[in-house]
């Protein structure tokens, strides 16, 4: 099939100010960040095509650029087509939001800026954004998050939208992409096996029978030879911030309902109640609900939200 890039797509490279050193790889980033071939192959996957030159792709991908705590997983381009992949080990419903900045990032590398306020229209790829789920969480096979669902006042049609696919990428989950993808069906199976493994020993010995395992049974076996010391350590930093994250979620809501219900009612918000309602709200209870465990007004909730 035969593929032009156009001239145009040329990047150049953005310093951010606010770009975090300290970021951490991912053991799936690391899998397909820099073999053209398996992203291909993915790509091919996922749409039902057939390229079959790796030179096609030109990756883009925002290299440890950090903007309000999120990076990018891998951006590429073939034919005119931007696709921006993510990949998630936990469920969030805001990706619309992140993608918008993300391929914003990506445009303003992508286009001279002074060419933006020419007389001529300017021709940029097309985005497409897919994000690859293996949490523990359920999830259906496929799902799609939308930008306006984003929106507050859904009473007009939304003037800019944003739409995310999701699929589940566990072992059993959308068979016929896995099969069509071999590298991403073994990435699958050494996760389910780091979990297998975890129930029975420690973390990080965990990670190294499931490397062990791969390895004896032809499962990412020249990646995980080569990247051992690699995948163990994004390994332990993914299983560790998960859990992290899902503790800390669990104690913020426990916390809010049972010093909710305790705090009286007081003139003005005091700061703990606010930090309370706060984290209540950012684990997903609605304000109404914040309200009656927090025992307070609907009006003193709405008033700590929009401060914060």
């Amino acid at each position: 099939m035969g593929i032009k890039i156009k001239k145009q797509y040329i990047f150049k490279k953005i310093r951010w100010p606010w770009a975090n050193r300290k970021y951490k790889d991912t053991v799936f980033r690391l899998l397909f960040k820099n073999d053209k071939k398996a992203l291909l192959d993915l790509y091919n996957a996922l749409n039902g095509s057939q390229y079959n030159d790796p030179d096609a792709l030109i990756i883009n991908t925002l290299d440890n650029a950090i903007f309000m705590g999120m990076h990018n997983d891998l951006s590429f381009i073939i034919d005119t087509h931007l696709n921006i992949y993510e990949h998630q080990s936990t469920i969030c419903p805001n990706i619309p939001l992140r993608c918008l900045f993300y391929v914003s990032n990506l445009y303003l590398q992508l286009i001279d800026e002074d060419r933006i306020y020419g007389k001529s229209l300017l021709k940029i790829p097309a985005p497409h954004f897919v994000v690859f789920y293996n949490g523990t969480d359920e999830m259906p096979e496929t799902k799609r998050y939308i930008l306006s669902d984003m929106y507050e006042d859904k009473s007009t049609p939304p003037e800019l939208e944003l739409t995310v696919k999701v699929f589940n990428i566990n072992q059993g989950m959308n068979t016929s992409l896995m099969h069509s993808c071999k590298k991403l069906n073994e990435y699958s199976i050494f996760v389910s096996k780091v979990r297998e493994y975890s129930e029975t020993y420690t973390l990080t010995r965990a990670v190294s029978k499931a490397i062990d395992y791969c390895i004896a049974n032809d499962i990412l076996k020249d990646f995980l030879i080569r990247e051992r010391k690699a995948v163990t350590m994004y390994s332990l930093y993914e299983y560790n911030k998960a859990g992290h994250m899902k503790v800390l979620k669990e104690e913020a809501f426990s916390e809010g309902v049972e010093h909710g219900k305790t705090i009286g009612k007081k003139n003005g918000i005091s700061a703990e109640r606010s930090r309370i309602i706060t984290s209540m709200a950012k684990n997903g209870e609605t304000p109404d609900k914040i309200a009656k465990l927090c025992d307070c007004s609907l009006d003193e909730v709405l008033a700590v939200l929009n401060r914060s």
